[in-house]
């Protein structure tokens, strides 16, 4: 495994500026302040079993901010300690002003959770699941009515609304799930992995959901997910999250455009760090350049694919599978952890 390096933290963006910001009335922030706000937030499970070391990032209003990692990396441990379903070790969290620790009924009422597992009520309809919510959240009949009625209709619920939650599909019931959350109209929204366990076609239409809603509700958004697009699709930004910390912060665009245009990618016969060095000596490869097992990535920056080739004739390196192709943010994770992010669990 590759020692970790980190990315710088950059201030909070949306599609390349700071979003908006509003006041946030009921926890007497001032306007500008952060809807989440996380410092040095540690879990620390008996038997010594570190899940969180000590992370910090701020997400502004309005923001959809992403949690990347594979499974075990610790994104859904920080979810839980954010919606207080897990004490923290030490560090603090403020959701809207109110600390987690402290004031967990008050973070609580301005934040709601679609937790990785159904909740629902499968033998009720899908109405019942939300009214029943609207009821136990206080929200006036009338306008949990009107709130409802708009929610099924933007999560496209709406011919199936009166049936059993039980003839639902695995989408249709996480659908209900994220209608079922936003009822409350909460300030923040959890989504914990989203759409894991759902076919492509199935997850690609879930988004579309989740997209226009985001426009739709302009509340802001906390999502954890080890899907590469599912990160560069929704998030203004995005932690890469690994083994508990985080090794990098901004926004997709940001840590793409870290990797240049186009990376020249080759399996070579014999040593790889001979390889990437005479590269690196050459002048064509920097020290983004990475290799796993026998294959090399070399982010190519300003230089040419020619030039890298003319390079790897001349050093008489033997490789082979040579291809080039706009880099991903698996192979952001990759130069920052040594792993893929599909086998890095």
């Amino acid at each position: 495994m590759n020692k970790l390096k980190s990315k710088e933290i950059s201030a909070p963006t949306m599609n390349g500026h700071r979003p908006d910001l509003r006041i946030i009335d009921g926890a007497g922030e001032d306007a500008g302040a952060p809807a989440v706000k996380v410092s040095r937030l540690r879990k620390t499970y008996p038997g010594g079993v570190e899940a969180v070391k000590g992370i910090d990032f701020e997400v502004a209003p309005g923001e959809v901010f992403g949690l990347l990692g594979p499974n075990g990396a610790g994104k859904s441990t920080t979810i839980g300690m954010l919606t207080t379903t897990v004490q923290p070790t030490s560090g603090s969290a403020q959701l809207a002003g109110y600390d987690v620790a402290t004031q967990p009924l008050l973070a609580r009422s301005v934040s709601s959770v679609v937790f990785q597992d159904a909740v629902v009520d499968r033998a009720l309809s899908g109405w019942a699941n939300l009214d029943l919510h609207a009821r136990l959240w206080g929200v006036p009949a009338e306008r949990a009515n009107r709130r409802i009625a708009e929610l099924v209709e933007a999560v496209g619920l709406s011919e199936l609304i009166g049936r059993p939650v039980s003839s639902y599909s695995g989408g249709q019931r996480r659908r209900l799930e994220i209608a079922r959350a936003l009822v409350s109209s909460p300030r923040v929204l959890f989504l914990d992995e989203p759409t894991v366990g759902l076919d492509p076609r199935i997850r690609h239409e879930l988004l579309d959901v989740i997209v226009g809603l985001r426009n739709r509700e302009h509340m802001t958004i906390l999502v954890t997910t080890h899907y590469l697009d599912e990160a560069q699709r929704l998030c203004d930004r995005v932690a890469i999250i690994h083994e508990g910390q985080i090794v990098a912060l901004d926004s997709p665009q940001a840590l793409l455009a870290g990797l240049g245009r186009e990376i020249l990618e080759f399996r070579v016969e014999g040593s790889t760090d001979a390889a990437l060095s005479a590269l690196r000596q050459r002048g064509v490869a920097r020290g983004d350049s990475f290799a796993i097992g026998a294959r090399v990535t070399v982010p190519l920056h300003e230089h040419a694919t020619t030039e890298a080739l003319a390079v790897i004739e001349s050093e008489r390196l033997r490789v082979s599978e040579i291809a080039t192709r706009v880099p991903t943010l698996d192979d952001v994770y990759l130069e920052l952890t040594g792993a893929r992010l599909d086998e890095a669990a």
